[in-house]
Order: C-alpha cells, then structure tokens, then sequence
C-alpha cells in the first residue's frame, strides 16, 4: 500500500501490485467482502487481474531493498529526499531547471547546503495517514517506543489508518505501548496529514510525520515543515527528539 501510495506523489498514473495468495488471505473474511461461493469467484477474478509470464512491459527497473537505507525528505515535494547517512547535496549539484525550487525548499526549510539530516531537531511527530498506519506499521511502530518515552519537546500522535486497525491495535496492546512511551493514542482518521481539525503544526514547528506530503502548509501552518519517513522512523525521531536511524533503536530498551 505504502508503494503504490507513494508511486502516484512521485508522478505515476497509476500505483499497481500484482494480487497473489497473499492478497486473497488477507481480504477473506473481512467487512464489506464477498463470503463463501461469492468471495472464491472474485478471489478466482483478482488473481486473473496478474500479469501473465509472458508480459512484455516498456521498461522494467529492479531495486533491493536491503540496498536502500531509510530516508527522509528534507524539502517541499517528496521527491526531495535522502538518506539517513547523508548531507544535502549542494544546489550546484542540481540541474539548472531544479535550482530554483531547490533554493526555495532550503529556504523554507531553513537547512542549509551540505547539512546533515540526521540530528535535524523536531517538534512533532506523527504516525498515521492512508501511507503508513496499517495493523503492521503499528506493530512495528511500538517496537521500537515500547519501554522508552517520548523526548519531553516533542508532541507525538498515533492515529490508526481505520477503525478495524484501531480496535486489532487496542487487542494487541499496542496503544498501551504508544501511550506509555508518551504518545496521544488518537481515533481513526486524518490527521494531522492534512491538518484536520485541531491537528495542526503551529508556526514553523518542523514534523516528522509518516504521511505523504510535504508540501508548503500542509499540515496546517503556513510556515509549518514537514519530514516524511517511515512510521518506525518517526517512532525513533519522537524518542530522540531529533531525525534518527532507527536502526540505532532496534535493540529493545532495557527495564
């Protein structure tokens, strides 16, 4: 979900995974889905929706993931983005055609070329929204918080992308984790994604925030700016207070 989420804020059409057992297993039994003789024929119907062996595509590109460390944007569009060991890249390095807004997102940011992103301070932290709070973000959200506490500066929420996410969540403990290490434990809904309703970054507080837009004022204040990173990331900048590699906190705290 968080791929195909993702592949339309970096100018797809379209944001498509191919449906397999997996798929099939995850949906039976769930609200709103066909049951028994109703749910086989449109289980046998997605799975026909697969690309064949056979398919020819117009250009296929192949990533490892163990290749990719975690990142984070630092700037106003969620192209704009690097790594956690990394500095930004110096204007200079960008196309002339780039260079304009690039300034503008440093600008806006109020970071600097060649700076590192890693220890950049926060405000906020935010996990949630339709990119990145299913049942497994948050299982992997808490693992990381669970026995530590939110840094005193920041505020941190965690609002479930759905109401059955909310209660499997409550089942599992999982909001006693968030609400220990000193997280809001929100209802389903929005958020602070897009500034819904009192959930708003005020003046330029800067959020680490697991949703999918960084975009000038998106979280509710004109000036307000936006990190985008994975859920345990966020977890691991609320614990620390800054930008973290949460690999760093993968090892459970002691008691």
């Amino acid at each position: 979900m968080t791929v195909c989420n993702m592949s339309i804020e970096g100018g797809a059409r379209c944001g498509y995974i191919n449906p397999d057992q997996t798929t099939v297993d995850y949906l039976k039994g769930r609200p709103f889905v066909p049951q028994g003789a109703a749910f086989d024929k449109a289980a046998e119907w997605w799975l026909n929706l697969a690309s064949g062996p056979d398919a020819k595509f117009d250009d296929v590109v192949e990533f490892d993931a163990a290749d990719i460390e975690p990142t984070v944007t630092w700037g106003i569009t969620p192209a704009q983005s690097v790594g956690i060991s990394e500095n930004l890249a110096p204007i200079s390095s960008y196309a002339p055609d780039e260079q304009t807004l690039i300034k503008e997102a440093f600008r806006y940011m109020e970071l600097e070329e060649n700076q590192p992103i890693k220890g950049q301070k926060i405000d906020v932290a935010f996990i949630g929204s339709c990119t990145n709070s299913r049942i497994s973000d948050l299982r992997e959200a808490a693992k990381v918080v669970e026995g530590r506490h939110v840094a005193d500066h920041v505020r941190a929420l965690v609002v479930p992308g759905s109401q059955l996410v909310r209660k499997q969540a409550i089942e599992e403990g999982l909001d006693k984790i968030f609400s220990d290490a000193g997280f809001e434990w929100r209802e389903a809904g929005c958020s602070m994604c897009l500034a819904m309703n009192p959930d708003k970054l005020v003046g330029n507080e800067l959020c680490a925030s697991s949703s999918n837009r960084n975009f000038k004022g998106r979280q509710g204040s004109p000036t307000g700016r936006t990190l985008l990173m994975s859920p345990t990331m966020v977890a691991a900048a609320a614990i620390n207070g800054c930008v973290t590699d949460v690999r760093e906190l993968l090892t459970p705290a002691t008691v």
